[in-house]
């Protein structure tokens, strides 16, 4: 049957939360649990009644995107993480083909491509990830960016816990702040150039409604995190050149 996997779900008055249900539910993956964590809504709670009986709930007060992901976390019984926000979709095989793919690669975390969507549900751009051509230039990448989508990783519970979970401080960038931590600790991240996601553009998008903090957040994290990313990518180019020679 496979390890377990949580498909947690952070939800906070979102229209679109039965898509993301109904995407977790249909995984051919057969060993599947969802967690949906309500971070204090006042809005659409209705929207879940008619999946209370097939998924667990639990409800909190509101903290932020980053206090529902630990809490989901918390009280998974997977071993293994899959992040779905509550206005994305999973492609019905995308625990089926990532899990495959980890167990082949004995991966601890890896994420894959995506598609974007529209608010309609109408794909915008197929394929809409970065690729590197190795794995240097994708820690290069992290000086300026970030390149990976939250909700296409899959990640071992325990390594989770082992970095301390998700920054509650970090209100939009908790995301990359983890992807720091797993680079700098010289963790393997594993890619998979499958679209297995579809993320959803649209205006009520926090990081479209608070980009001034989103910004305030990445100078920090860029802050703290650059220095040790530019010694463990030194490392790297050392043994690449060790290993030609």
């Amino acid at each position: 049957m496979g390890d377990l996997v949580t498909i947690v779900i952070p939800f906070y008055n979102d229209p679109y939360v039965p898509h993301a249900i109904q995407s977790a539910l249909s995984q051919t993956y057969p060993n599947v649990e969802v967690v949906l964590v309500n971070d204090g809504s006042t809005a659409y709670t209705h929207l879940l009644d008619p999946y209370r009986s097939l998924i667990r709930v639990i409800d909190k007060a509101n903290g932020g995107t980053a206090s529902a992901l630990n809490e989901g976390i918390r009280q998974a019984k997977g071993r293994y993480i899959a992040w779905l926000s509550s206005d994305d979709r999973f492609h019905p095989r995308k625990l089926e083909r990532q899990m495959a793919f980890m167990k082949t690669n004995r991966a601890r975390i890896s994420f894959t491509n995506f598609h974007r969507i529209d608010s309609t549900g109408r794909v915008i751009r197929t394929r809409a990830g970065r690729r590197f051509r190795s794995v240097i230039p994708f820690y290069e990448f992290f000086r300026k960016g970030n390149p990976i989508n939250g909700c296409t990783i899959v990640a071992e519970r325990d390594l989770l816990f082992e970095l301390g979970l998700f920054d509650e401080e970090m209100l939009y960038t908790h995301d990359n702040d983890m992807w720091f931590k797993v680079l700098v600790n010289r963790i393997d991240f594993y890619y998979l150039d499958e679209a297995l996601t579809e993320y959803r553009m649209h205006g009520s998008m926090g990081s479209v409604r608070f980009r001034p903090v989103v910004k305030q957040e990445l100078v920090k994290l860029r802050a703290k995190y650059v220095p040790p990313l530019n010694r463990v990518i030194a490392a790297l180019k050392r043994e690449e050149a060790r290993r030609r020679k």
